[in-house]
């Protein structure tokens, strides 16, 4: 395990130090979990919440190549509002996910969990990071957008959807699904042509990656991009769309997904006693204000 005084070194030095010791010991989901049994997890056959079944209904329907398109030159502008991290997440606060079979709790108490349970097994500060911030793009809400364009699992638009998505049969609603430009293995792909080629599905992922592209780096940036892919990093549904940089990378998202999914547990965090250490965690990457 890496000191913190390592972890506090420039995030673009050591990234291969850090790999040949993080990603030989992936964490014990049983480990993290504290709410329930990990078999309990993404229980989409019986979900707990009524919301999520239909949350998915409208996302698969309404998740077309041109719609993605549309909203990609709507937001990756950033012209909507410039604002210290704070002000979103105030907002993350009043805010729970719909889509979410495993906690009702808002969305600040689940970047808490998350980013505590990364900092407990002694990664680097930039992943703690990262477990903070991976779900802020969800402030997407704020600019009245719904939260069926703005959560959810992610999946690439354009070709044919997999049937390892969940909810795979509400696509049928979904035009691209009959439409002989995108219902194909590629659509308007070529094979292993790179996920940075590829449109996923409009959300969080995208947009906070987008808006953090020049802070952090590139293991974490991934994390930040796909961690809502389960469709590949559970699945493996897209590898012909995949490169081998994608394949390298990918390491480092499945090293985050089991903070992101086991560490929801219906105890929340004491912000207070927290919040001197990632205020200054967040001043040591981020500048006083982004663009939104």
């Amino acid at each position: 395990m890496k000191t913190t005084q390592q972890g506090n070194q420039n995030p673009l030095e050591n990234l291969d130090e850090w790999e040949d010791d993080l990603l030989q010991r992936y964490p014990d989901p049983e480990a993290i979990a504290k709410g329930k049994a990990t078999e309990k997890y993404r229980d989409y056959e019986t979900p707990a919440r009524d919301t999520v079944k239909e949350f998915y209904l409208l996302n698969h329907t309404y998740q077309t190549y041109d719609f993605v398109r549309e909203k990609e030159q709507e937001f990756l502008k950033f012209d909507k509002k410039e604002m210290p991290i704070w002000d979103a997440f105030d907002f993350l606060n009043q805010l729970v996910d719909d889509s979410d079979p495993d906690t009702d709790l808002d969305q600040m108490q689940h970047l808490l969990q998350t980013s505590e349970a990364i900092r407990a097994d002694g990664h680097p500060d930039w992943m703690v990071l990262v477990g903070l911030l991976h779900d802020m793009g969800k402030v997407l809400c704020l600019f009245g957008e719904p939260q069926w364009a703005v959560v959810g699992d992610t999946f690439p638009v354009g070709c044919a959807f997999s049937d390892k998505i969940v909810y795979s049969e509400f696509f049928e609603n979904n035009p691209d699904h009959h439409d002989s430009r995108y219902n194909t293995r590629y659509g308007v792909y070529t094979p292993n042509c790179g996920l940075r080629n590829v449109h996923m599905s409009w959300g969080h992922d995208e947009y906070v990656y987008q808006m953090l592209k020049d802070h952090l780096p590139e293991p974490a940036l991934y994390m930040l991009r796909y961690h809502s892919f389960y469709p590949q990093h559970r699945e493996n549904a897209y590898e012909h769309l995949m490169d081998s940089h994608d394949h390298e990378l990918f390491k480092w998202v499945k090293l985050f997904n089991p903070y992101d999914l086991y560490s929801k547990s219906p105890v929340p965090p004491n912000w207070q006693e927290l919040q001197p250490y990632y205020k200054a965690l967040v001043k040591k990457y981020l500048p006083d204000t982004l663009k939104f």
